[in-house]
């Protein structure tokens, strides 16, 4: 059932940006004068079509994308024998550089526009998640995992600025961009000392998946009890809610987890603990044979670490937006990044598998809406790359063109659009089996392999 929701996700949410997609292309073709033959979402075979003026339009069955077709356009319909009629004023061959120009950055320019809208009003719907660092750094600092070890980071650090700007948000850590960047470091409070920690330019190759992530850095659940149980240990010494257990034993606490886990072992006849109320430090003992729990509840951490920020509408459109290209500025360093070598291909690179686990099994629209937001604006970016077959193909030939005042011959259009699906097909078909690769690898890697 989770891979059906995956899949419903994936499918609607290229649906609506492959179709704003190309009408952004038919609206310009149509201003301009252009014939529009066909406009399809999907690929061939056709679901169905109806013809409305001059354009046919189209429900296709492969989901993986959609075409505009435009009279008189080397595209990959690859319709030589149109190509070789003298051209009519109503073609796109017929028109100036500059309105073929604008009919080729219509797509990207909608998928943008449609990118920054989704981020604005999901910031002014939903608000945004506020971890507190200074809260974090009050209760005991991060928690270093296996990676964050690595990095050279230690459980009781206190993270205060990232490439000397004062860290607000605990989120900022995590920041795909503190791990993109040359000559990124962190610096700490550790032992009342202020340590910089360097980042190597390739450990983003280490944080590239959420496993990854989750085993970085952490934060401490405080022990500060919330709820007290009748007649429990507690209940009988005088504990009181807002008391923090700092030591069980002699053993000094910050962490509930290490806390409950060290008291459910615990096999002594008695337990002695101490707890700090205001400045105070109290101890209690008491009878603990065949007792596993002092009978607290503690504090929910996102009570005490979290805010919800909530956000008017203008200045959602300065956040949304901001939200919107920081994704296009993130592809292109992670473009520097796997070009300079500091970053897999394999590991980052996704196909539509990939895409699809990330909308996840469960249907939350504040999910879907922001990963379709993020796959338009990735759609904008890679339309954009000089790649034949692609807008930006299209539009690098057209400066070109308006540079030079002399325009390719349609025979090297032709061939060049011939390469750009080659090279298209060929990346797709590597994106899918990575995808496939990295699934079976996982796999196996837990057991699920023969």
């Amino acid at each position: 059932m989770e891979g059906l929701i995956m899949a419903a996700q994936i499918i609607l949410s290229l649906s609506i940006l492959v179709g704003l997609h190309e009408m952004g292309h038919l609206l310009a073709a149509k201003a301009f004068g252009m014939r529009v033959e066909q406009f399809s979402i999907g690929f061939p075979p056709r679901i169905f079509s109806f013809k409305y003026g001059e354009t046919e339009y189209a429900l296709s069955a492969i989901p993986l994308g959609g075409f505009v077709k435009i009279s008189g356009m080397i595209d990959e319909s690859m319709d030589k024998e149109a190509m070789k009629l003298p051209p009519k004023p109503y073609e796109f061959r017929s028109k100036p550089a500059w309105q073929r120009l604008i009919v080729m950055l219509g797509g990207i320019f909608v998928n943008v526009v449609t990118g920054v809208v989704i981020f604005i009003f999901l910031t002014f719907i939903y608000g945004e998640m506020f971890i507190s660092n200074d809260a974090i750094n009050e209760n005991g600092g991060i928690v270093a995992l296996d990676l964050g070890q690595e990095l050279g980071l230690k459980t009781g650090d206190q993270v205060i600025k990232i490439n000397g700007q004062k860290v607000e948000d605990f989120s900022e850590i995590l920041n795909p961009n503190t791990f993109m960047g040359t000559g990124s470091y962190y610096t700490v409070i550790r032992d009342g000392e202020k340590v910089n920690v360097p980042i190597p330019g390739n450990f983003i190759d280490k944080m590239n998946s959420k496993e990854a992530q989750s085993n970085f850095v952490s934060f401490n659940l405080p022990t500060i009890i919330e709820q007290i149980q009748e007649g429990s240990i507690a209940d009988k010494v005088g504990v009181e809610e807002g008391d923090r257990i700092v030591e069980i034993n002699g053993k000094p606490f910050e962490d509930q987890k290490a806390l409950v886990e060290y008291v459910k072992s615990y096999e002594g006849d008695s337990v002695d603990f101490k707890v700090k109320r205001g400045e105070d430090v109290l101890s209690f003992t008491h009878d603990f044979k065949n007792d596993t729990i002092l009978g607290v509840g503690f504090i929910n951490p996102a009570d005490l670490y979290t805010d919800q920020i909530e956000y008017g509408f203008g200045e959602s459109i300065s956040k949304g937006t901001k939200k919107a290209f920081g994704i296009v500025f993130l592809q292109i360093k992670a473009f520097g990044k796997m070009f300079s070598g500091d970053l897999s291909v394999t590991k980052s690179l996704s196909g539509p598998i990939g895409i699809a686990k990330a909308y996840g099994g469960e249907w939350i629209w504040e999910r879907f809406w922001s990963m379709t937001g993020l796959l338009s604006m990735v759609l904008a970016f890679m339309n954009l790359l000089p790649i034949p077959a692609l807008d930006g193909g299209h539009v690098m030939f057209l400066t070109y063109e308006m540079i030079s005042g002399r325009k390719p011959s349609d025979k090297f259009l032709e061939n060049a659009q011939k390469i750009g699906m080659a090279v298209l097909l060929l990346l797709m078909v590597f994106v899918i089996f990575n995808d496939i690769f990295k699934i079976e690898f996982i796999q196996n890697l837990f057991g699920g392999g023969s």
